[in-house]
Formats: structure tokens, sequence, C-alpha cells
């Protein structure tokens, strides 16, 4: 795919949907970065069901260190992987009183070493509550980025280093907002929707998905 091709994809998405946001609800950049750590193989309604109860009663790093894990765990039960989670809030928690005044730094190596955080999510927290031009990788995006043709890789890093690298500079800011949604709810990973997407004119993939019939 050639670079006028590529930038015809991200203003037909921009044309779209302006000022993408995530789907995550959040208020503070703690409260953003529970809500990505726990979103890892749930859906974000999940966590935006859970986090509804959880966060008016805590949502400090001290608060949530204050329930304890058990505490934690009651909140977060319904979503996958919460034993786990669980524990991992409570130690990034503590990390974050004891090391940064309570504070999320605005680092990635920081970040990546909190406990259940990995790149993905010290990308989505470093792009946005701190603006920094990061590309966060999940299925959807890796999916959508080598289906179209986009920036075809063999795993979420080499996705990665290809969309840094292809994207067009105007549009990094926003590029994991607007693949991560079209992935979500067009370019579906059983079916995608070709017949009401706005970049199928410049998507590779073939062949492309009919209508349904009505």
């Amino acid at each position: 795919m050639n670079a006028t091709k590529r930038r015809a994809i991200f203003e037909a998405l921009r044309e779209l949907n302006p000022e993408p946001k995530t789907e995550l609800e959040y208020t503070t950049p703690f409260e953003l970065l529970i809500a990505v750590m726990l979103s890892a193989q749930a859906t974000d309604v999940s966590v935006n069901k859970a986090m509804r109860k959880m966060f008016p009663v805590a949502n400090t790093p001290q608060a949530v260190f204050d329930l304890g894990e058990t505490g934690v765990t009651e909140y977060i039960k319904t979503i996958g992987l919460y034993r786990t989670k669980a524990k991992n809030v409570i130690a990034a928690s503590r990390i974050l009183l004891d090391q940064y005044d309570g504070e999320v730094p605005d680092d990635r190596a920081a970040l990546e070493a909190l406990p259940g955080v990995g790149r993905k999510t010290a990308n989505v927290v470093l792009n946005i509550a701190f603006g920094e031009p990061t590309i966060a990788v999940d299925t959807h995006i890796f999916r959508v980025a080598n289906r179209t043709g986009l920036a075809p890789g063999k795993d979420v890093r080499a996705v990665e280093s290809a969309l840094e690298k292809f994207t067009p500079k105007d549009f990094v800011q926003h590029a994991h907002h607007w693949l991560i949604l079209h992935g979500r709810y067009v370019c579906k990973a059983r079916r995608p929707e070709c017949w009401h997407c706005v970049i199928e004119p410049l998507c590779e993939f073939r062949p492309k998905t009919p209508a349904p019939d009505l």
C-alpha cells in the first residue's frame, strides 16, 4: 500500500469521526490506568459497568490500596481474569504510592514496570492521559492493519512499528482510536462489514464481504 492510499484511509476515518475517544470511562490518569488494566481480555462495557460502582468509592491509589485485594475483587468479579487483575491493581497502587507520590508517571519504562501493565496499556495511557503520539495495538488494530494492507505485521510489535513508520504525522495522535473503533464496529473478526465501510474502496482485503440478504 502506498503513502497516498494510507493518507486517504486516515482522512476518511477522520471525516467520519474527527475527535475519536476511548470508550472506557475515566476522569483521571489513575482511573484510566486501572480501566485499561482491567480491559485486557474483557470488554469496555464490562469494565465501565464495574468501575461505575468502584470509582465513586475508590479512585485513587491510596483508596484502592485500602480496599485490599478482596475489596477490589468484589467490584471486578464480573470481569475476566479478575483474581489476577485484583492482585495487579493492588500491587500497582502500592508502587504508585511508594515511588510516585500517588501519581501516574508519564514515562513508558515506569508504566511498564507496574504489575499488569504491558506495552499496549502503557501506550494507551501515554496517548490518552498525556497526549503522547503512541499507537497501542490490540487484536482489533492488528486485524485491521493486516487485513486492509495498511500496516501488515506478523505480531503486534511489528504492526506497531509499521504504523509508526507509515502513519502520516498529522494522524498519529488519534490513529489507534480510529483503527480500534473501525475494527470493533465495522471490520469485525468473523465477518467484516464491507458494505458500509468508509475505506472499502481503499482497502486491499479480498474478497469483499457482500451485504446480507434482507
